[in-house]
């Protein structure tokens, strides 16, 4: 992914711009599918994945992890990834597995990891605390770029939003960042009447009450790899890594924040199948 063809989408108002790449193929350098020169180099570029579903009976889960930590590495060996965001259900239905695929797959990232748990995950803050060494809830900063990270299902796998009091602290503890992100396994909205998710309408007015809050991003529905909007507010998703439904093809998501921060992001189809096309509009 050393060329990229920009795609220019919606530009947030504020400090930061964003355009949304069109959904690409794994490596597209390759074969010089797109190509973004912004004349700036890179502050920052991560990766968020989500949906692994480890441990889903009659799935090919193993496979499935192995093949993220595969892209990911080879992604990061490319192009370089500051970090990966593991955006929910790492695994499904058996927190007993989070230790297993913390050691067995995610250390194997060539690039430092943060995860947040999913409805899917039935854990809880002593159960995220004891798997990965901190609670379901968390601020991660990288530079002037800052992260609010937060659970929005229970241990039951109940659908819940997320804490705002700690967004609230959050967000005020980020007011002066250039750039914030916020990362919420289930989106905090239904944009129609059958969505997977949950209605929080404090949490989308205290979302917008930030100016510096220029997107969210979320897993859970696994047919999802595009964008929605609040208002001007951007949500994206990531498709799947794993799980028995979903969108054909397996990926996740690149955000690239350049030294003018303006702020870049593409769906990768890193299994390749079907191979996806790209345009420029």
């Amino acid at each position: 992914m050393t060329s990229r063809r920009e795609f220019f989408g919606t530009a947030l108002t504020g400090v930061a711009a964003l355009s949304l790449l069109p959904a690409v193929n794994s490596f597209a350098a390759e074969n010089n599918q797109y190509n973004r020169s912004t004349g700036a180099n890179l502050k920052l570029r991560f990766a968020l994945a989500s949906d692994i579903h480890y441990g889903q009976p009659d799935t090919d889960f193993s496979l499935h992890t192995g093949n993220m930590i595969k892209w990911l590495n080879e992604d990061h060996s490319k192009n370089h990834l500051d970090f990966v965001i593991v955006n929910g259900d790492l695994v499904h239905n058996r927190p007993d597995l989070l230790p297993e695929i913390k050691t067995k797959y995610l250390d194997k990232l060539n690039v430092p990891y943060h995860t947040i748990p999913g409805n899917h995950d039935f854990a809880d803050a002593t159960v995220w605390k004891n798997a990965f060494g901190y609670e379901d809830k968390y601020t991660v900063e990288f530079g002037d770029i800052g992260f609010v990270l937060a659970h929005t299902a229970d241990a039951k796998g109940v659908y819940t939003c997320p804490n705002n009091a700690f967004l609230k602290v959050s967000l005020d503890k980020f007011a002066d960042k250039k750039i914030v992100f916020v990362i919420l396994h289930i989106p905090p909205t239904k944009w129609v009447k059958n969505d997977v998710f949950v209605d929080c309408p404090e949490t989308i007015q205290l979302l917008h009450a930030y100016p510096n809050v220029k997107a969210v991003f979320h897993g859970h529905d696994h047919l999802l790899d595009g964008v929605r909007y609040t208002d001007k507010l951007p949500h994206f998703f990531d498709s799947h890594i794993g799980g028995d439904w979903g969108t054909e093809y397996k990926g996740y998501r690149i955000v690239e924040v350049d030294e003018q921060n303006a702020i870049y992001t593409y769906q990768v189809n890193a299994s390749q199948n079907p191979v996806l096309n790209s345009a420029k509009l």
